[in-house]
């Protein structure tokens, strides 16, 4: 489901594929860093670092450990949209300017969260290849993102 290719990410996990409905009218820039970082292929082979049942995947870093990030930040564009289950956010340090590279994905609602971090995405396909992503922080033997592509990149 692809409606908008330019608007629409398609990741490859070693548990099966997602399908992301980008929301650049929540987080224009947000979206705009993801599709750039994607299309470097920087999300390539890292894996989800943290991933807590009932909470949410995270992933992000090309350390895997949760500190790292592209290096480039990106300012705050906190939004109303609620952190319901598939919903795709930004993680942050304490600073709210400080998200990068890293996201997670919602596996179940987490409210509080909402107006506190930045929502750019929502699974439209795919959230039980999510779900089967190894839990733990860090998980054992984490799971992966093959890749992460734009589908209008998509051959």
């Amino acid at each position: 489901m692809a409606d908008d290719p330019e608007n629409t990410l398609i990741l490859t996990l070693d548990t099966g594929p997602v399908t992301i409905r980008l929301r650049p009218d929540l987080a224009p820039k947000h979206v705009a860093r993801i599709k750039e970082l994607a299309r470097e292929g920087f999300y390539d082979g890292i894996v989800f670092h943290r991933v807590i049942p009932g909470f949410m995947a995270q992933g992000g870093d090309p350390e895997g450990k949760g500190y790292g990030g592209s290096g480039q930040k990106i300012k705050a564009e906190f939004n109303a949209e609620p952190h319901v289950r598939g919903v795709c956010s930004m993680a942050r340090s304490q600073n709210p300017d400080s998200a990068d590279s890293q996201f997670f994905i919602c596996l179940d609602d987490a409210r509080f969260l909402d107006k506190q971090y930045t929502a750019w995405g929502e699974v439209t396909e795919g959230m039980e290849n999510v779900d089967a992503l190894p839990k733990g922080e860090p998980p054992r033997t984490p799971g992966k993102i093959v890749t992460m592509r734009v589908a209008a990149d998509a051959s």
